[in-house]
């Protein structure tokens, strides 16, 4: 069963609301960009990548009103079905062009052709470290840039609180106690993202699997700090935080505004 939040976010997007493509958008763009780079092995190039990546926002409109969570399929696995589809269908214009013909386009429901279709390990642990890296931005968001840049020095940095403390003139004591203030920010948004972003019970239970569940005792704070710095250094260091900054507007729609565009028609008429 669906829980609330995931509930409502499914509704948003049947309901085509903008902020909600825009908000999975930021935060599994890059997710899918990867996952196609990898199927394309080199025959479509990083523009390409990027086209498909962005028109999955138009796939989505249709797949979002075939979604049944009876099924119990895994967030990431109908994230992965929907990159599936678009590749599929460049494949198909290629094939078209070259041989006059192309052959049928992969249903969402098909598996892809090829032992690499289905997600693997590096695939999970990517959507994992993207929900991970929504939920850090919006505690940083709800905090402040002060209160933040103090567990950002102590966790993600491993400074010591005298070293933090004299960097930002603050007291030791202070920097404990902001310390602890944003380490429960994070851990209610990490809860709310995994609960918006999660279509089965094994989804929902990755925060205690994996050392970041809720109501940790005061021994367990460390390993929380510890497991969310691994994230926030992995998914650093995949570039993804880079990739996400939507590219400055130019005179010419690009290939997101297009899809936006065909995505909400209405919106655009109403601003002409």
């Amino acid at each position: 069963m669906l829980s609330d939040p995931t509930t409502d976010f499914v509704r948003r997007l049947r309901a085509r609301d903008p902020a909600a493509w825009f908000e999975l958008w930021e935060n599994f763009g890059p997710v899918l960009r990867a996952q196609l780079a990898k199927w394309g092995r080199g025959r479509i190039g990083p523009e390409t990548v990027k086209d498909l990546s962005q028109e999955t926002l138009t796939a989505l409109a249709d797949a979002i009103h075939r979604h049944d969570p009876a099924k119990g399929a895994r967030f990431s696995t109908w994230l992965l079905a929907i990159a599936k589809h678009s590749l599929a269908g460049e494949m198909d214009r290629r094939m078209a062009q070259k041989r006059g013909a192309g052959r049928r386009s992969l249903h969402l429901d098909e598996d892809a052709p090829g032992s690499e279709a289905g997600p693997d390990a590096r695939y999970e642990e990517a959507v994992f470290d993207a929900k991970v890296a929504a939920a850090l931005r919006a505690a940083e968001r709800e905090c402040g840039f002060g209160d933040f840049a103090v567990y950002r020095a102590r966790v993600f940095e491993g400074k010591n609180g005298k070293t933090v403390g004299e960097a930002l003139a603050l007291s030791e004591a202070t920097v404990s106690r902001r310390l602890s203030g944003v380490r429960e920010r994070i851990r209610l948004q990490l809860a709310g993202v995994f609960a918006k972003y999660s279509f089965s019970d094994e989804e929902r239970d990755e925060l205690r699997r994996k050392g970041l569940g809720p109501n940790p005792t005061k021994g367990e704070e460390a390993t929380f700090d510890a497991v969310l710095a691994e994230v926030y250094h992995r998914f650093a260091e995949r570039g993804a935080t880079a990739e996400a900054v939507p590219a400055p507007p130019t005179s010419e729609p690009g290939p997101l505004a297009r899809v936006v565009r065909s995505l909400f028609p209405r919106n655009e008429e109403a601003r002409r």
